[in-house]
């Protein structure tokens, strides 16, 4: 019996004056879990033929974009940590391998973005936007460099409100005198950042009054604690996000004309698999970035503070930064917002208390402690930023504002000398020269 061709209608209603309307057809690989989460009607990828659809994802994947050029670094690097080339050569080829393939992860996240409403597509691009300063902070983690793992964090989420917010606002506002953005979902991302500014920065406070009950045991229970509620304030933001107010994060522009502004030409199960490949060959520089940071920091006369801070998430947020910017491009800020602001959200209310707790069991010393510096650095960017998104408009002067500002905090920690580092890496000497001798 054959299947009856007939379109289905669904209305949504999502709690504001208009709903949304999906349509659908029973055919559809496509499935629709009752919320649309999943878009229907997409084109079928492999029409024209599994060999066509091979040749036009494989040109898309990897020569459509001249970043790609950078891909041969991949080689270079894996060879020249087994050929003893120098921690600062392998450091600089596989920081410039991993930016390409961040970004590539960026565009794959966004194909299969594509086969989702914007809410799950922004939460898609945020998560595996945010893998590749996961897994570098997995390997920190390991090494036992704990300080490399805040500093990098830190800097992601520096990077997303300063850097990647910035450069969206400016390139979007310059062909439009002023965009429009859903100003209350983003003040409650907001809400939540100072949230986590508050969780990360009681125990720096604790510190530095000297007022711990029991010494550093103090600070490391508080920061164990504290993550793990902060863990818990996420899992309800995403129950905020996706079930219960899920209009705050809908592109309000996206519905009509998404079809029209995006060509899928990978299919979602491929796009899985993608994920997997680079998010492998990401593990594997990282790898290398966490085992030479310090020799590269010598090699380079850069303290490991700026190198962290600042270089690491410039690369690590490329699949942000290229997501962010296009959207703004397309004047579809609220998914732009929910890249660069849910990014950093995700950041500090999952990646950081998740590596506290994983160092817990891994028997390290993993705190919420970032010191009084960049504490302070952390509680003006989130005001600057909320100040600036405050009445849900957006021009290029507040993107230049913005970008101005990373600038000034990124030459604030070029010249900013770190106790802990310095300790470290002197307590480092001191043992290869009882070694030697």
């Amino acid at each position: 019996m054959s299947k009856k061709k007939e379109s289905v209608e669904i209305e949504m209603t999502t709690g504001v004056s208009n709903s949304d309307v999906l349509r659908f057809s029973p055919d559809s690989d496509d499935e629709d879990d009752g919320r649309g989460i999943f878009k229907a009607n997409k084109p079928d990828v492999m029409k024209d033929g599994f060999a066509v659809y091979m040749q036009r994802a494989t040109q898309e994947l990897f020569f459509t974009n001249k970043l790609n050029y950078l891909l041969v670094c991949v080689p270079l690097a894996i060879v020249s940590n087994g050929g003893g080339w120098g921690d600062g050569i392998t450091f600089t080829f596989s920081l410039i391998a991993i930016c390409p393939l961040a970004e590539r992860l960026g565009f794959v996240t966004e194909q299969l973005a594509g086969y989702t409403n914007s809410t799950v597509g922004g939460l898609l691009n945020a998560s595996f936007g945010n893998a590749t300063e996961m897994i570098v902070s997995m390997y920190a983690l390991k090494a036992g460099l704990l300080r490399v793992v805040q500093l990098s964090l830190l800097g992601s989420i520096l990077s997303n409100m300063l850097l990647v917010l910035g450069c969206a606002f400016l390139f979007g506002g310059m062909s439009r005198k002023e965009q429009y953005f859903n100003a209350e979902g983003v003040m409650m991302n907001f809400g939540l950042l100072l949230l986590a500014v508050m969780g990360l920065s009681l125990p720096a406070l604790l510190h530095f009054t000297h007022t711990e009950l029991h010494g550093t045991a103090s600070e490391l229970a508080l920061s164990r604690f504290s993550s793990t509620i902060l863990l818990l304030i996420y899992l309800a933001f995403l129950y905020f996000q996706l079930v219960t107010h899920t209009h705050l994060y809908e592109d309000e522009e996206d519905d009509d004309d998404d079809d029209d502004d995006e060509e899928l030409v990978l299919g979602f199960w491929d796009s899985i698999v993608w994920l997997g490949v680079f998010t492998v060959f990401i593990s594997i520089l990282s790898d290398y970035l966490v085992a030479t940071i310090e020799g590269a920091s010598a090699s380079w006369d850069f303290s490991v503070a700026f190198i962290s801070v600042i270089l690491l998430p410039i690369v690590g947020n490329a699949a942000e930064h290229a997501s962010a910017v296009m959207f703004a491009m397309k004047n579809k800020m609220d998914i732009s917002l929910g890249v660069a602001v849910g990014s950093s959200t995700q950041i500090a209310l999952l990646v950081i208390p998740f590596c506290v707790i994983v160092g817990w069991f891994m028997d390290k010393p993993m705190d919420l402690n970032l010191q009084m510096f960049e504490t302070a650095t952390l509680f003006t960017t989130v005001i600057t930023v909320a100040f600036v998104c405050q009445d849900g408009r957006s021009n290029w002067l507040k993107g230049l504002v913005l970008i101005l500002a990373y600038i000034l905090l990124s030459a604030s920690f070029f010249f900013h000398k770190d106790p802990a580092l310095i300790g470290r890496q002197a307590a480092s000497s001191i043992n290869e020269w009882n070694e030697e001798f």
